[in-house]
């Protein structure tokens, strides 16, 4: 009994510092972990991997760096997918913040396909693989003006290029040369997309979002408004796991490395309730 009652009156700091260390050293010693991948997540993956030749993937970085470890890992992950299957992609931020966050991401998965390439055709090479497209004005007025011509609202790019002139943007003209908009944004951005540009166009839309908002974007998967949706650091982990093992293409994966951290505090936490729940029923007994 006396194990019981020192169990039962830990002082907190202590169980601050052990859950401290539980969630440190998997960050410190990260190996990632694997995950069983979700309809959602695998719905996503087919939907970007089926997009045809000739059309383009958009992806629309909404996230600061408060959404970093959840949203980021989705952007690396798709962007891997689209380059090793020769995708085309548009880069674009409907907010100013995120555009240092979107280039940081471009910039990391365009230098881990170059260093490894031999040939033109083998790099990534901006303007005819993928256009940054940036900021304009009005995220309503953005969704709405592409459907008519991208080029005409974004007739600069994020480094001054007149879009025009790319050779990638040449052959994608509206919604209709595009073939999924992802849209990874831990607001109400996702539900945008679907009720201006796929109500009124009929473009796809799939969506990367916060764990906390998941429950707001269900009943779109629901109804298949949503051709597929990761949600957080699980849903990012999942993303990773198909890219790595459905294409072969290696790198850090961010999110599977943190899972370990998550669940080994989860599993902590369980532990103290019930130690706390076992001396609060043995003490009232003995009372």
């Amino acid at each position: 009994m006396k194990i019981i009652d020192i169990l039962a009156k830990i002082d907190r700091r202590i169980i601050y510092l052990i859950l401290l260390v539980v969630v440190i050293l998997p960050l410190i010693f990260p190996s990632a972990q694997s995950v069983r991948v979700m309809p959602p997540v695998e719905k996503f993956f087919n939907a970007v991997d089926n997009i045809p030749e000739e059309k383009a993937l958009i992806i629309d970085f909404d996230y600061t760096p408060q959404d970093m470890p959840e949203l980021e890992p989705m952007a690396i992950a798709l962007l891997r997918h689209a380059f090793k299957k020769r995708i085309k992609v548009l880069a674009l931020s409907l907010y100013v913040q995120p555009l240092g966050l979107a280039q940081r991401a471009l910039t990391q998965v365009t230098e881990e396909f170059n260093s490894t390439a031999e040939t033109s055709a083998d790099s990534i090479i901006y303007g005819r693989d993928y256009v940054f497209l940036g900021w304009q004005v009005g995220p309503i007025l953005a969704m709405l003006s592409m459907g008519e011509s991208i080029t005409n609202f974004y007739n600069i790019d994020y480094y001054g290029n007149r879009t025009d002139t790319l050779l990638l943007m040449k052959h994608i003209k509206n919604y209709n040369n595009v073939g999924i908009v992802a849209a990874l944004s831990p607001s109400d951005i996702p539900r945008y997309w679907v009720a201006y540009a796929q109500n009124r166009f009929g473009v796809a839309v799939g969506a990367g979002v916060t764990s906390v908002s998941a429950s707001e974007f269900y009943p779109y998967l629901q109804t298949g408004q949503f051709s597929g949706l990761m949600i957080g650091m699980k849903g990012a982990a999942e993303y990773e796991e198909m890219v790595e093992k459905e294409l072969s293409v290696a790198g850090r994966r961010k999110a599977s490395e943190s899972l370990p951290s998550i669940t080994y505090a989860h599993l902590l936490i369980i532990a103290f309730i019930i130690i706390g729940n076992i001396g609060h029923f043995v003490k009232r007994r003995q009372k």
